[in-house]
């Protein structure tokens, strides 16, 4: 929510490329890019739980309504450590999933360990592939185009969802 349009996947990985040419520490990078991940979503569940109350707090709202705030709650506490982890590598996404779990009052040292093993898989994998195949000429001498793919490849899965719910519509109403 604060700060979705910051680059996620790709800053990961060309940090780690950067850090396998020996031009950054790779475990300075590393430390500092979880920390930042753990923040950032501990930010975004705070900023939910302090807002969400107010906002759900009207009976009479279609959206923001009692019963859509305890649905909330129940999927966050059934879902939200799985949620937590696998937004993690999807765009726009990373960044609404814990304001909706700080909205749904999700317990907040469950989510804290969620948060902190969604930031370490991360951040791990994905610096540690820039780490590894940055290196690759293949991938040094073309790292835009790798930039460039690592950001599609990270809309895919929202995009195959999108059809899917598309396709699925389309079957119900004929």
């Amino acid at each position: 929510m604060i700060a979705p349009f910051l680059p996620g996947d790709s800053l990961l990985f060309i940090g780690g490329t950067f850090a396998g040419i020996q031009a950054l520490n790779i475990t300075y990078l590393l430390a500092t890019f979880i920390l930042a991940a753990i923040l950032g979503n501990s930010s975004n569940y705070i900023l939910g739980r302090i807002t969400g109350q107010k906002v759900f707090q009207y009976e009479h709202s279609r959206i923001f309504s009692l019963e859509n705030l305890k649905r909330t709650h129940a999927f966050f506490e059934k879902y939200g450590g799985k949620t937590l982890i696998i937004t993690r590598f999807i765009p726009i996404l990373r960044s609404f999933a814990p304001f909706v779990a700080g909205v749904g009052a999700m317990n907040h040292i469950r989510f804290q360990i969620f948060n902190l093993a969604g930031a370490v898989l991360w951040v791990g994998l994905l610096t540690l592939a820039g780490y590894y195949f940055g290196n690759l000429p293949a991938v040094r001498n073309h790292l835009t185009l790798a930039t460039f793919a690592i950001i599609c490849l990270s809309f895919l899965p929202g995009l195959v969802e999108y059809i899917r719910l598309r396709k699925k519509k389309r079957l119900n109403n004929q």
